[in-house]
């Protein structure tokens, strides 16, 4: 049971997100649903609500656009008005293999929100993270960093686009992000981990071109070997509750086991550089 522990969930109006929320919310938590429509999560709550049976939890919803970071600085603001304490931070949201554009700030989309807009909500919510240790930051990668790397001369993707690549690196640095976060949380009551949660039928593919007379034989495929979102959420839920995770620093886990990563994704000195170099782009620099 979560009872007395507010939960902070991004894109919590769908897929493994919004299963999130239904678990949590059923655990007795308040949950707060960060979302960049507020009228699709007002009626993501509603359902939610409905799902998550009687003797529930709080649930709120509050507008968070990772695309902006004046959105994000907003709903910081907000949050450290308004909230005593925040006990777990799931960065669930993310945007997959659309085409190229930019977010509000000229970052490309992908690595704009999947990276930098948490990346800077992380950041702005830190000190009320600390004031309310022991807490927890959860971050949601995906096995697809496999195919990618961090390229440093090219991280807003303006000399080539590849949709696919831009994806993977997005999630790539969620893992080093996570690698040094935990570095510099040591001793602080906070931790944070990631977590791959494999392949969820969700609506975030919804950029990818499938052909007509494919799309039947794609939809049974996905139904037959595609996890669901309640199956994908698991291990989001398990590294936020779980007494099995406390004091777990810097790890990914799949599966609610921990999981070994490739080299790229646990190379500290990569992390610290991508680190420097994301302050820099978000405006938090010295």
């Amino acid at each position: 049971m979560m009872r007395g522990k507010t939960i902070i969930v991004t894109g919590a109006n769908s897929g493994i997100g919004r299963a999130t929320a239904v678990e949590l919310l059923r655990r007795q938590a308040r949950v707060i649903m960060a979302c960049r429509s507020q009228e699709r999560a007002e009626q993501a709550a509603q359902e939610i609500r409905q799902e998550a049976g009687p003797e529930q939890g709080e649930l709120l919803v509050k507008l968070l656009d990772l695309a902006s970071l004046g959105s994000v600085r907003s709903f910081c603001d907000e949050i450290i008005k308004e909230e005593p304490r925040i006990d777990v931070l799931i960065n669930n949201a993310g945007i997959y293999q659309c085409p190229y554009t930019k977010t509000e700030d000229g970052f490309e989309m992908q690595f704009g929100v999947n990276h930098l807009g948490h990346f800077l909500l992380t950041h702005l919510l830190l000190d009320l993270l600390k004031r309310s240790a022991p807490s927890r930051i959860v971050v949601v990668s995906s096995k697809l960093y496999k195919y990618a790397d961090i390229n440093f001369d090219d991280l807003n993707s303006e000399q080539s686009y590849d949709k696919a690549f831009a994806y993977g690196r997005s999630k790539l640095a969620n893992l080093l992000f996570t690698l040094e976060l935990g570095r510099r949380l040591e001793g602080t009551g906070v931790t944070v981990n990631a977590l791959t949660p494999g392949i969820v039928r969700t609506n975030l593919g919804r950029h990818v071109y499938i052909p007509f007379l494919v799309k039947p034989l794609f939809s049974l495929v996905s139904w037959a070997f595609f996890r669901t979102p309640e199956h994908g959420a698991q291990t989001s839920i398990y590294l936020a509750c779980s007494p099995d995770v406390e004091g777990v620093q810097g790890k990914c886990f799949a599966d609610c086991h921990e999981e070994e990563l490739l080299p790229k994704a646990t190379d500290e000195e990569v992390a610290k550089k991508l680190w420097d170099i994301s302050e820099v782009m978000v405006g938090i620099s010295a």
